[in-house]
């Protein structure tokens, strides 16, 4: 009897918590002038999206793009720590490890999602507050404007758990400048501030406490065009004097990342890196020793063909590699280590680059046939 009540008062809770306000929903979705703003509103979790919050956006963005009253598009997180610090993880390793087809159902969403972003018709602003990692980074570089702040922490962290950088990784990695994107892939390294303006991937950079200013001139302007749009983020940031004596934190390293990255293959960086011997190639080794060699030879296959390819293609080589993920061994073992466990110490499968097959990564990117990814 009393399991059967305390079953009854869980329901209950449940059933009164999707009553509650709006403020409890994981994404609000509000139209407040001219503008269609979307927040990412799960500040516990950093807002990682999940698939219920992808499915809320899509469908609102495909209906702000028609709507002749909408003027643009902005993207926001709450709880002022993150803007979004990636996809649901978790949740995607639980389904995996069960054949749950939340594996197939979380990547088709949320490269769908991204592709709707990248040919929005509409300007789509994203205020990168915050972390920007993984999945915030699918949500948010695609669109016409990214406003990065002193608070901005960019990463594509995704080869330190088995996986690649996806959600259009291998569209924008490898178009920023010079080897930039592919040490930033591989290495997984974290941009900072004004640097995440300075590699290219943020348009703009203004003071974290201006933002609610920026965004209520956004939304007052009246029927903007992209133009107007440009001028307004344009007057903020040339008013934004944070760190901006500051050298990019990568530009003492450009020249060497530029060589030693541009190997056609992962041995061969790892070759250009023992014989530089330098304190910063030797530094970069350790970090690559740390990842999975199985992430390292996709991401780098994924970048070298992502750089001709359109968006849309570049979603459905990455959907092929991630089911090819979700069937391997790496992906789990390495959201045991860093998320999990967090003993940090993963046991790849294969252990070295070199039993890493050149069939096998050709495996990964074939065709899927009547499961490729529809956008």
């Amino acid at each position: 009897r009393l399991r059967a009540l305390n079953r009854l008062q869980v329901i209950f809770q449940h059933l009164k918590m999707s009553k509650q306000t709006d403020s409890a929903a994981e994404v609000l979705l509000e139209k407040k002038g001219g503008a269609g703003v979307i927040t990412l509103n799960r500040p516990k979790a950093l807002n990682a999206l999940n698939l219920s919050m992808i499915q809320k956006i899509y469908p609102q963005i495909k209906t702000w793009e028609q709507d002749p009253e909408t003027f643009l598009i902005i993207i926001k997180g709450t709880g002022g720590k993150a803007f979004c610090a990636g996809g649901d993880i978790r949740a995607i390793t639980e389904a995996g490890k069960v054949g749950d087809k939340l594996i197939q159902d979380f990547f088709i969403g949320e490269y769908r999602l991204n592709n709707a972003i990248g040919t929005c018709k509409k300007p789509y602003v994203a205020l990168i507050d915050g972390i920007t990692m993984g999945g915030g980074v699918g949500v948010s570089v695609h669109g016409h404007f990214r406003v990065a702040t002193e608070k901005t922490v960019f990463a594509m962290p995704e080869t330190a758990i088995g996986l690649f950088p996806d959600v259009g990784g291998g569209y924008f990695l490898p178009r920023l400048s010079g080897k930039i994107g592919y040490y930033l892939a591989l290495t997984g390294c974290r941009l900072k501030g004004r640097d995440v303006l300075k590699a290219g991937i943020a348009t703009h950079f203004v003071e974290s406490e201006k933002l609610p200013a920026l965004e209520k001139d956004l939304i007052a302007l009246k029927s903007p065009s992209k133009e107007k749009i440009a001028d307004l983020l344009n007057s903020y940031h040339m008013k934004c004097t944070i760190d901006q004596e500051k050298e990019f934190a990568l530009d003492e390293h450009m020249e060497k990342i530029n060589s030693l990255f541009s190997a056609n293959s992962m041995e061969e960086i790892v070759k250009k890196l023992k014989q530089d011997g330098s304190p910063f190639a030797m530094k970069q080794l350790e970090t690559l020793n740390k990842m999975s060699p199985t992430s390292l030879k996709l991401t780098l296959r994924q970048l070298r063909e992502g750089a001709s390819m359109s968006l849309q293609e570049v979603l459905r080589m990455e959907y092929r590699l991630s089911q090819a993920c979700m069937k391997g061994h790496d992906f789990y073992e390495g959201v045991r280590a860093v998320l999990i466990d967090k003993d940090q110490s993963p046991k790849w499968k294969p252990a070295a680059l070199e039993e890493v097959s050149d069939e096998f990564v050709d495996n990964c990117f074939k065709p899927l046939g009547s499961d490729d990814l529809k956008l």
